[in-house]
């Protein structure tokens, strides 16, 4: 049984909020609540696949500290600005589920 776009939705922003960093679930988790919805099918199977990383790749990619793989780095660099505008006050996460 394949499981609807809706449930898949909650699964992906409940493990975007229950990473293994509190700096990862900010990110992240905040990232999912506001943009998860609107992704494109093939930017939402990035974002899948972005899950399985581990948290410490994951925080240097975002930060800019190391390059990501060629084929996340354009979802990366999405996050990374959502993390940034955020940061800046242009937006609240809200711990999540």
């Amino acid at each position: 049984m394949s499981e609807s776009p809706d449930i898949r939705l909650k699964r992906l922003r409940l493990r975007a909020w229950r990473r293994g960093t509190k700096e990862m679930d900010l990110i992240l988790g905040g990232f999912a609540d506001a943009r998860l919805a609107g992704l494109a099918p093939g930017t939402l199977a990035a974002f899948e696949g972005l899950l399985e990383e581990n948290d410490q790749d994951l925080y240097a990619w975002i930060l800019g500290y190391a390059a990501p793989p060629a084929a996340l780095a354009p979802l990366v660099g999405e996050i990374a600005a959502h993390a940034q505008m955020l940061s800046a006050g242009g937006g609240t996460a809200s711990p999540g589920p």
